[in-house]
Protein backbone atom coordinates (compact mmCIF):
# COMPACT_ATOMS: atom_id res chain seq x y z
CA UNK A 1 0.00 0.00 0.00
CA UNK A 2 1.08 3.86 -0.81
CA UNK A 3 1.86 6.20 1.55
CA UNK A 4 -0.95 8.37 -0.27
CA UNK A 5 -3.06 5.32 0.21
CA UNK A 6 -2.37 4.95 3.25
CA UNK A 7 -3.09 8.02 4.87
CA UNK A 8 -6.38 8.01 3.32
CA UNK A 9 -7.52 4.86 4.47
CA UNK A 10 -6.73 6.10 7.71
CA UNK A 11 -8.41 9.52 7.66
CA UNK A 12 -11.42 7.93 6.31
CA UNK A 13 -11.60 5.91 9.70
CA UNK A 14 -11.17 9.06 11.63
CA UNK A 15 -15.05 10.46 13.04
CA UNK A 16 -15.58 13.56 11.72
CA UNK A 17 -14.31 15.36 14.98
CA UNK A 18 -10.95 13.99 14.50
CA UNK A 19 -11.50 14.51 10.35
CA UNK A 20 -11.69 18.41 11.55
CA UNK A 21 -8.66 18.41 14.03
CA UNK A 22 -6.67 17.04 10.73
CA UNK A 23 -7.40 19.46 8.33
CA UNK A 24 -7.09 22.03 10.84
CA UNK A 25 -3.26 20.84 11.60
CA UNK A 26 -2.33 19.94 8.35
CA UNK A 27 -3.60 24.05 6.95
CA UNK A 28 -1.52 25.10 9.66
CA UNK A 29 1.30 23.30 9.22
CA UNK A 30 1.66 24.18 5.22
CA UNK A 31 0.75 28.00 6.01
CA UNK A 32 3.44 27.41 7.85
CA UNK A 33 5.89 25.79 5.85
CA UNK A 34 4.88 28.05 2.69
CA UNK A 35 5.59 31.03 4.22
CA UNK A 36 8.64 30.11 6.07
CA UNK A 37 10.12 28.14 2.61
CA UNK A 38 9.71 31.06 0.15
CA UNK A 39 10.07 33.70 2.91
CA UNK A 40 6.53 35.53 2.60
CA UNK A 41 4.84 37.88 5.09
CA UNK A 42 3.21 35.39 7.78
CA UNK A 43 -0.02 36.81 6.88
CA UNK A 44 0.48 36.45 2.87
CA UNK A 45 -1.45 33.30 2.55
CA UNK A 46 -3.80 34.07 5.52
CA UNK A 47 -5.04 37.80 4.37
CA UNK A 48 -7.54 35.53 1.44
CA UNK A 49 -9.12 33.72 4.38
CA UNK A 50 -9.64 35.35 7.52
CA UNK A 51 -12.78 37.41 7.97
CA UNK A 52 -12.38 41.09 7.42
CA UNK A 53 -13.79 43.24 9.54
CA UNK A 54 -14.97 45.88 7.36
CA UNK A 55 -18.19 44.87 5.29
CA UNK A 56 -16.59 46.31 1.91
CA UNK A 57 -13.74 44.12 2.36
CA UNK A 58 -16.00 40.41 3.21
CA UNK A 59 -18.06 41.64 0.32
CA UNK A 60 -14.95 40.65 -1.98
CA UNK A 61 -13.99 37.28 -0.19
CA UNK A 62 -17.12 36.34 1.58
CA UNK A 63 -16.12 32.84 1.41
CA UNK A 64 -14.06 34.19 4.32
CA UNK A 65 -17.37 33.70 7.19
CA UNK A 66 -16.45 30.18 6.83
CA UNK A 67 -12.88 29.98 5.72
CA UNK A 68 -11.58 31.76 8.80
CA UNK A 69 -12.15 29.35 10.86
CA UNK A 70 -9.70 27.26 9.26
CA UNK A 71 -6.18 29.25 10.41
CA UNK A 72 -4.63 30.04 13.47
CA UNK A 73 -2.00 32.65 14.71
CA UNK A 74 0.06 30.12 16.70
CA UNK A 75 0.44 27.05 18.12
CA UNK A 76 -0.77 27.57 21.35
CA UNK A 77 -4.02 28.89 19.40
CA UNK A 78 -4.34 25.97 17.42
CA UNK A 79 -3.36 23.13 20.33
CA UNK A 80 -5.91 24.20 22.76
CA UNK A 81 -8.91 24.76 20.02
CA UNK A 82 -8.23 21.34 18.96
CA UNK A 83 -7.60 19.59 22.23
CA UNK A 84 -11.18 21.33 23.15
CA UNK A 85 -12.67 20.01 20.25
CA UNK A 86 -11.55 16.21 20.75
CA UNK A 87 -12.96 15.60 23.82
CA UNK A 88 -16.32 18.07 22.87
CA UNK A 89 -16.60 15.81 19.82
CA UNK A 90 -16.51 12.75 21.37
CA UNK A 91 -19.01 13.42 23.86
CA UNK A 92 -20.88 14.78 20.76
CA UNK A 93 -21.11 12.12 19.30
CA UNK A 94 -21.67 9.47 21.31
CA UNK A 95 -25.03 10.95 20.96
CA UNK A 96 -25.78 12.36 17.48
CA UNK A 97 -24.59 11.75 13.82
CA UNK A 98 -21.81 13.29 12.33
CA UNK A 99 -24.37 15.27 10.10
CA UNK A 100 -25.86 17.25 13.44
CA UNK A 101 -22.03 17.68 15.06
CA UNK A 102 -21.35 19.04 11.15
CA UNK A 103 -24.00 21.85 11.32
CA UNK A 104 -23.24 22.57 14.90
CA UNK A 105 -20.23 23.03 14.07
CA UNK A 106 -19.93 25.11 10.90
CA UNK A 107 -23.10 26.89 11.67
CA UNK A 108 -21.25 27.77 15.20
CA UNK A 109 -18.38 29.13 13.07
CA UNK A 110 -20.86 31.43 10.75
CA UNK A 111 -22.83 32.71 13.99
CA UNK A 112 -19.39 34.04 15.78
CA UNK A 113 -18.05 35.24 12.20
CA UNK A 114 -21.24 37.72 11.78
CA UNK A 115 -21.51 38.92 15.45
CA UNK A 116 -17.88 39.56 15.01
CA UNK A 117 -18.81 41.50 11.98
CA UNK A 118 -21.77 43.14 13.02
CA UNK A 119 -20.45 44.39 16.12
CA UNK A 120 -17.33 46.01 14.55
CA UNK A 121 -19.66 47.95 12.44
CA UNK A 122 -22.26 49.09 14.87
CA UNK A 123 -20.14 49.60 18.67
CA UNK A 124 -18.67 52.94 18.38
CA UNK A 125 -15.55 50.76 20.83
CA UNK A 126 -14.64 49.48 18.01
CA UNK A 127 -14.02 52.16 15.52
CA UNK A 128 -10.84 52.95 13.48
CA UNK A 129 -9.55 49.31 15.20
CA UNK A 130 -8.07 47.49 11.81
CA UNK A 131 -8.70 43.59 13.02
CA UNK A 132 -9.74 41.06 11.60
CA UNK A 133 -10.71 36.76 12.77
CA UNK A 134 -9.08 33.67 12.28
CA UNK A 135 -9.25 30.43 14.39
CA UNK A 136 -11.98 27.45 14.73
CA UNK A 137 -12.63 28.55 18.29
CA UNK A 138 -16.46 29.99 17.64
CA UNK A 139 -16.99 26.11 16.54
CA UNK A 140 -15.82 24.65 18.51
CA UNK A 141 -17.39 26.31 21.26
CA UNK A 142 -20.45 25.76 19.69
CA UNK A 143 -19.70 22.13 20.29
CA UNK A 144 -19.20 22.76 23.72
CA UNK A 145 -22.08 24.88 24.49
CA UNK A 146 -24.32 22.16 22.58
CA UNK A 147 -23.14 19.29 25.34
CA UNK A 148 -23.28 21.18 27.94
CA UNK A 149 -27.28 22.10 26.90
CA UNK A 150 -28.44 19.01 26.01
CA UNK A 151 -26.35 17.39 29.41
CA UNK A 152 -26.06 19.46 31.87
CA UNK A 153 -26.02 16.93 34.65
CA UNK A 154 -23.51 15.07 32.60
CA UNK A 155 -19.98 14.51 35.01
CA UNK A 156 -16.96 15.05 33.45
CA UNK A 157 -13.66 14.71 34.98
CA UNK A 158 -11.56 17.59 35.27
CA UNK A 159 -8.13 17.44 36.48
CA UNK A 160 -8.82 15.79 39.60
CA UNK A 161 -12.94 16.88 40.04
CA UNK A 162 -15.72 15.50 38.76
CA UNK A 163 -17.77 18.92 37.25
CA UNK A 164 -21.24 18.77 35.89
CA UNK A 165 -21.56 20.39 32.09
CA UNK A 166 -23.44 22.62 32.72
CA UNK A 167 -20.74 24.28 35.09
CA UNK A 168 -18.40 24.33 32.48
CA UNK A 169 -21.32 26.08 29.78
CA UNK A 170 -21.70 28.78 32.35
CA UNK A 171 -17.89 29.23 33.24
CA UNK A 172 -16.98 29.61 29.93
CA UNK A 173 -19.67 32.14 28.68
CA UNK A 174 -19.11 34.32 31.93
CA UNK A 175 -15.20 34.10 31.22
CA UNK A 176 -16.06 35.68 27.49
CA UNK A 177 -18.37 38.28 28.80
CA UNK A 178 -15.45 39.24 31.51
CA UNK A 179 -12.50 39.21 29.20
CA UNK A 180 -14.28 41.06 26.15
CA UNK A 181 -13.09 44.46 27.40
CA UNK A 182 -9.73 43.17 28.21
CA UNK A 183 -8.24 42.25 24.86
CA UNK A 184 -8.89 40.02 21.48
CA UNK A 185 -12.49 41.60 21.87
CA UNK A 186 -13.21 40.04 18.15
CA UNK A 187 -12.14 36.65 19.27
CA UNK A 188 -14.44 36.74 22.51
CA UNK A 189 -17.29 38.06 20.44
CA UNK A 190 -16.54 35.40 17.85
CA UNK A 191 -17.02 32.67 20.75
CA UNK A 192 -19.92 34.23 22.11
CA UNK A 193 -21.51 33.87 18.87
CA UNK A 194 -20.73 30.07 18.67
CA UNK A 195 -21.78 29.73 22.27
CA UNK A 196 -25.02 31.00 21.40
CA UNK A 197 -25.63 29.10 18.73
CA UNK A 198 -24.81 26.02 20.09
CA UNK A 199 -27.47 26.72 23.33
CA UNK A 200 -29.87 27.61 20.32
CA UNK A 201 -29.86 24.38 18.75
CA UNK A 202 -29.47 21.95 21.50
CA UNK A 203 -32.44 23.93 23.38
CA UNK A 204 -34.53 23.93 19.84
CA UNK A 205 -33.64 19.67 19.44
CA UNK A 206 -34.84 19.07 22.52
CA UNK A 207 -38.30 19.95 21.84
CA UNK A 208 -37.91 18.28 18.48
CA UNK A 209 -36.89 21.00 16.05
CA UNK A 210 -33.65 20.74 14.48
CA UNK A 211 -32.44 24.46 13.36
CA UNK A 212 -30.06 22.84 11.35
CA UNK A 213 -32.10 20.71 8.56
CA UNK A 214 -32.18 23.97 5.78
CA UNK A 215 -28.37 24.17 6.40
CA UNK A 216 -28.01 20.26 6.12
CA UNK A 217 -30.13 19.69 3.68
CA UNK A 218 -27.36 22.51 1.29
CA UNK A 219 -24.76 20.89 2.05
CA UNK A 220 -25.86 17.74 1.29
CA UNK A 221 -26.61 19.50 -2.23
CA UNK A 222 -23.58 20.87 -2.37
CA UNK A 223 -22.04 17.88 -1.95
CA UNK A 224 -23.57 15.79 -5.09
CA UNK A 225 -22.56 18.39 -6.91
CA UNK A 226 -18.78 17.33 -6.28
CA UNK A 227 -19.38 13.29 -6.23
CA UNK A 228 -18.91 11.36 -9.23
CA UNK A 229 -21.62 9.89 -11.14
CA UNK A 230 -20.93 6.12 -11.23
CA UNK A 231 -22.11 4.33 -14.35
CA UNK A 232 -24.57 1.11 -13.69
CA UNK A 233 -26.53 -0.93 -15.84
CA UNK A 234 -29.62 -0.72 -15.95
CA UNK A 235 -31.82 -2.90 -14.19
CA UNK A 236 -35.42 -3.25 -13.07
CA UNK A 237 -36.49 -3.88 -8.93
CA UNK A 238 -39.57 -5.59 -8.09
CA UNK A 239 -40.46 -4.43 -4.21
CA UNK A 240 -43.64 -5.61 -3.10
CA UNK A 241 -45.88 -2.73 -0.82
CA UNK A 242 -45.93 -5.61 2.27
CA UNK A 243 -42.44 -5.53 1.56
CA UNK A 244 -41.72 -1.36 2.02
CA UNK A 245 -44.43 -1.28 4.86
CA UNK A 246 -42.50 -4.19 6.73
CA UNK A 247 -39.09 -1.89 6.33
CA UNK A 248 -41.05 1.01 6.94
CA UNK A 249 -42.47 -0.15 10.31
CA UNK A 250 -39.20 -1.78 11.35
CA UNK A 251 -37.52 2.58 10.63
CA UNK A 252 -40.04 3.63 13.08
CA UNK A 253 -39.38 1.56 15.55
CA UNK A 254 -35.49 1.91 15.41
CA UNK A 255 -36.00 5.93 15.75
CA UNK A 256 -38.38 5.60 18.65
CA UNK A 257 -35.72 3.47 20.65
CA UNK A 258 -33.42 6.34 19.54
CA UNK A 259 -34.92 8.92 20.96
CA UNK A 260 -36.46 6.85 24.07
CA UNK A 261 -32.70 7.20 24.62
CA UNK A 262 -31.62 10.42 24.15
CA UNK A 263 -35.06 11.31 26.54
CA UNK A 264 -33.50 9.49 29.47
CA UNK A 265 -30.06 11.35 28.78
CA UNK A 266 -31.43 15.03 28.98
CA UNK A 267 -33.48 13.42 32.15
CA UNK A 268 -31.23 11.37 33.82
CA UNK A 269 -27.88 11.75 31.81
CA UNK A 270 -25.35 9.50 30.17
CA UNK A 271 -24.48 7.06 33.25
CA UNK A 272 -28.00 6.47 33.87
CA UNK A 273 -28.07 4.64 30.52
CA UNK A 274 -27.45 0.39 30.40
CA UNK A 275 -24.45 -1.30 28.90
CA UNK A 276 -27.23 -2.57 25.90
CA UNK A 277 -28.73 1.22 25.87
CA UNK A 278 -24.78 2.58 25.51
CA UNK A 279 -23.74 -0.47 22.66
CA UNK A 280 -27.02 0.86 20.33
CA UNK A 281 -26.68 4.72 20.81
CA UNK A 282 -22.98 4.09 19.71
CA UNK A 283 -23.91 1.65 16.77
CA UNK A 284 -26.39 3.66 15.62
CA UNK A 285 -23.99 7.13 15.73
CA UNK A 286 -21.75 4.84 13.31
CA UNK A 287 -24.67 3.51 11.07
CA UNK A 288 -25.69 7.28 10.32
Amino acid sequence: MSVTKDLQYRFSRLNIAEKLIAVNVAIYIINGLVTFLFRMNKGAIMDWFELPKQFGDFIVQPWSLVTYAFFHANFMHIFWNMLLLYFAGRIFLNLFNHKTFINVYFLGAIAGGVLFLLSYNIFPVFSGIDSSLIGASAAVMAVLIFVCTYLPNQEVRVIFFNVKLWYIGVFVVLLDLIQLPMGNSGGHLAHLGGELLGFLYARNLMDGKDIGEGFGGMLDKLGNVFKKKKRSPLKTVHRSKKMNRYEDSNKKEYQKHIDEILDKISKSGYESLTKEEKDFLFKAGKED
